[in-house]
């Protein structure tokens, strides 16, 4: 296999106007062109501006990729696009609930198995727990391995958030 046939993952930040049908847009670019969104996570980030960053984490060769990013600066709504998986170590968090339904011996082991993760417990009833866990995707995505062994579960994840470490800003105008 080349290097330009690996497929790599990027965390691509992107910043837009915080109006109507951007985010339509921005999707539309990705499924038009069967490029695959692993995460997406939307928010006003300036009210006084009006303005939104959208984190997206898809996957790609580098030439897919470059694609993406080129596609991106082309829309009319966006201010910058940048891809803070080339820009070095990037901040990236991932927020989970997981609930797990189980007794007996089971229920210790979710708890103490929380505590390792530093988890919060957010409800607790006789045959369930409700579990907070925060950190990047392969953390949560542990955690989340580790309670399916140990009952039924159901997981509501937010989607990654990433900035760029450092004194840098992560954003490039157009």
């Amino acid at each position: 296999m080349n290097k330009i046939d690996i497929i790599e993952r990027h965390i691509i930040s992107v910043l837009v106007d915080n109006e109507p049908g951007v985010l339509s847009r921005v999707i539309g670019l990705f499924s038009g062109r069967g490029y695959n969104i692993e995460s997406l996570t939307v928010s006003e980030t300036d009210s006084g501006l009006s303005i939104s960053r959208i984190s997206i984490v898809t996957s790609g060769t580098p030439m897919v990729i470059e694609q993406i990013k080129s596609q991106l600066l082309r829309l009319v709504p966006i201010h910058s696009v940048c891809d803070l998986t080339e820009m070095g170590v990037a901040i990236e968090r991932e927020l989970a609930l997981v609930k797990v339904i189980n007794s007996g011996e089971k229920r210790i082991e979710a708890l103490r198995i929380a505590d390792t993760f530093r988890a919060r417990t957010l409800d607790s009833t006789l045959n369930s727990f409700v579990f907070e866990v925060t950190g990047n995707s392969s953390k949560v995505a542990a955690f989340v391995d580790l309670m399916r062994s140990l009952g039924e579960i159901e997981v509501a994840r937010t989607g990654v958030s990433a900035i760029s470490r450092g004194n840098q800003i992560d954003l490039e105008s157009k």
